[in-house]
């Protein structure tokens, strides 16, 4: 299963704070905007999403058709197969895609331990 690419989504307080935090990490802005209350920060192949009072808790995200640099991959498996194999697999899906579509889509489930999954797909 080709989940793409990979970022922890950090519910945050203060976004401004938090930008300044992992700056001093060696992070730098990569997508976002202070207005929308979201920034996608990088720092090599790392990824990190902080979002402003946009959802509770923490969660990770993978991004089916990207790379780590959020550039589209020539091949990938689109979230609504990704969705279907893991039903199949007896996984619970917490908001499932429309299977009648295609293009971007998304859908959430949980790890044994509540953990969020988001599997977020743009194209």
């Amino acid at each position: 299963m080709k989940l793409g690419a990979f970022s922890i989504s950090l519910s945050v307080k203060d976004l401004q704070k938090s930008k300044d935090f992992y700056e001093k990490l060696g992070f730098s802005q990569m997508a976002g905007n202070m207005e929308h209350n979201y920034l996608i920060m990088k720092n090599g192949d790392h990824i990190i999403g902080l979002f402003k009072a946009m959802f509770d808790g923490n969660m990770l995200t993978f991004n089916p058709g990207w790379d780590q640099d959020a550039q589209n991959l020539e091949s990938f498996d689109d979230v609504r197969d990704i969705q279907k194999k893991l039903k199949e697999q007896g996984i619970e899906i917490e908001k499932s895609a429309d299977e009648s579509t295609s293009g971007p889509e998304h859908i959430y489930l949980k790890d044994p331990d509540g953990n969020m999954i988001l599997i977020d797909q743009h194209r």
